[in-house]
C-alpha cells in the first residue's frame, strides 16, 4: 500500500469510529481525498467490514457512552441558550464558521454563547486524547465569555466529566478522561 493509500485508509478508520459519517459519507469522503494512483475502489471496499466490525464492537459497550452523556449536555446547553456544537468542521476556524451558522438559522435572540468540538478533536478524542471544548460570548464579550465558560464547566461536571479549566478565556475547556464511543451513524 502507498503511503497515499495508507492515509486514506487511516482517514477511513478514524471516520469510522467517529460515529458521524454513514457508508455512503465515507465513500464521497475518500472521493475527496484519494490521488491519482490510489485506488479508489480498493480503498472504499475497506468500508463496508469496518463498518461491521465496529457495529460488532459497540455490541459491548454501555447502555450510556460518554458521547451521549456529552450530547445530553449539549442539548441542555442548547436549551439554555448556548449554542453546542459537536464535530463542528475540522479546524478552529471552521468550528466558527458553523456556530455562526447554526446562530443564524436559529430564531433570533436565541443564543448568547457557543461552545464546540471539532474533526482534529474528534481524532484526538479516539486517540484516547481526551475532547477539547471552545467556547465564549456571541458578541465577544470578555466577562459574558467567562461566564459562558463556566456554566459549560458546571454543565460537564454535573454530568460526571472530569473538567480542566483555569478559568480564562485564552484556554479551552478540556475533558482529559473520555472514551470516545459513538454509534454508528446508519
Amino acid at each position: 500500500m502507498s503511503d497515499d493509500e495508507q492515509y486514506v485508509a487511516d482517514s477511513i478508520d478514524k471516520w469510522i469510529w467517529s460515529g458521524f459519517y454513514a457508508h455512503d459519507d465515507i465513500g464521497q469522503m475518500v472521493d475527496d481525498i484519494i490521488g491519482e494512483d490510489a485506488d479508489a475502489g480498493e480503498l472504499k471496499s475497506l468500508i463496508g467490514p469496518k463498518l461491521r466490525a465496529k457495529l460488532r464492537d459497540e455490541r459491548s459497550w454501555p447502555g450510556v457512552t460518554d458521547c451521549d452523556r456529552l450530547d445530553q449536555v449539549f442539548y441542555q446547553l442548547h436549551e439554555q441558550g448556548i449554542c453546542a456544537l459537536a464535530n463542528a468542521g475540522y479546524t478552529m476556524s471552521e468550528g466558527y464558521c458553523d456556530v455562526s451558522e447554526a446562530v443564524a438559522d436559529a430564531p433570533d435572540g436565541h443564543y448568547t454563547g457557543f461552545c464546540f468540538y471539532h474533526g482534529q478533536d474528534v481524532e484526538r478524542a479516539i486517540e484516547g486524547e481526551g475532547v477539547m471544548l471552545a467556547f465564549g460570548d456571541l458578541a465577544d464579550d470578555r466577562q459574558r465569555s467567562i461566564a459562558t465558560g463556566q456554566v459549560i464547566a458546571g454543565a460537564l461536571r454535573q454530568a460526571g466529566f472530569q473538567v480542566e479549566w483555569d478559568g480564562t478565556v485564552g484556554t479551552r475547556i478540556n475533558l482529559p478522561v473520555f472514551d470516545w464511543k459513538r454509534r454508528a451513524s446508519r
